[in-house]
């Protein structure tokens, strides 16, 4: 699967791709989970699914010690079968009306895992949309979330993580996710020096 928008960002890239996360060979795959940190449906099945029992062993463990995840934060597992080394958990909000704090922690989400890798020296990460999903998130202020909490980031941190894959499973989410991007590019290279 080839990206079909890149913004480059110094060394860093950020990419977006259409398709099925689980089959993306990267350092760390994103999940989608939830506060339990228990499985579910969506993107956070199917990685469950695809990576095997052993992500679920992982979580059993790290539920052990910490109960629940917040949302904002997320916790690290071993990638199972997936193409991976990691699998980062990451908690979104569930969205109530947008006066709750959700865009905070839902930014927190991006950059939490983002620090994490840099941490596990990951230097290619995926991430799914998240929230945007049963937990209600609309599509568009999500998409303008992502993309701008992922460049800002890679911005101020341009010495560990190289490529960034925003990957949407749906046509209609691509869409919103590379309108985002252009704009964002477009702000970049009307701000770059001539």
């Amino acid at each position: 699967m080839s990206s079909d928008f890149v913004v480059q960002l110094g060394h860093c890239q950020l990419q977006l791709l259409k398709g099925d996360i689980t089959s993306i060979a990267v350092d760390a795959i994103v999940n989608a989970a939830n506060s339990q940190l228990m499985g579910g449906g969506g993107v956070d099945g199917a990685i469950h699914r695809a990576g095997g029992p052993e992500i679920m062993r992982e979580l059993d463990e790290i539920r052990g010690r910490i109960g629940r995840c917040e949302p904002g934060n997320a916790v690290v597992t071993g990638a199972g079968r997936l193409p991976a080394r990691y699998v980062l958990h990451a908690v979104g909000p569930r969205y109530r009306d947008g006066e709750h704090g959700e865009r905070e922690l839902l930014a927190s989400c991006y950059s939490s895992c983002l620090t994490m890798a840099a941490d596990l020296d990951v230097k290619t990460i995926s991430f799914p949309s998240i929230s945007t999903g049963i937990y209600g998130y609309p599509i568009e202020e999500a998409g303008e979330i992502a993309v701008r909490t992922v460049t800002t980031w890679l911005s101020e941190h341009t010495d560990s993580i190289r490529t960034v894959k925003l990957v949407q499973f749906s046509e209609s989410d691509h869409e919103v996710y590379r309108r985002h991007a252009q704009r964002l590019r477009g702000g970049l290279a009307s701000a770059a020096p001539r």
